[in-house]
């Protein structure tokens, strides 16, 4: 079976307390199931060359605050939540 990657797990964004310091690192084809971050699904799918079709983004908080993840993938920052979701 093909999947097309990535996937649109949330037609919203997800809500995140982050704190200075540490990483969080972003799901980026939609397969994990610990969403929006990554639990390493993405290393089902690969390329012909045996490497991962995609790979999760890392975040690294800055401060303590709320933060967007973006759900729908077609985000135009990338990992953070643009609205992209509004058009789809």
């Amino acid at each position: 079976m093909t999947i097309s990657l990535p996937i649109t797990t949330k037609l919203s964004s997800y809500k995140v307390e982050v704190k200075k310091g540490k990483k969080y690192a972003w799901c980026s084809c939609g397969l994990s199931e610990k969403q929006p971050f990554c639990d390493g699904k993405h290393r089902d799918h690969k390329n012909p060359d045996g490497t991962p079709i995609m790979t999760p983004i890392i975040y690294e908080a800055v401060e303590d605050k709320m933060v967007g993840f973006c759900g729908c993938r077609k985000s135009s920052k990338g990992m953070i939540c643009d609205g992209a979701h509004k058009n789809l």
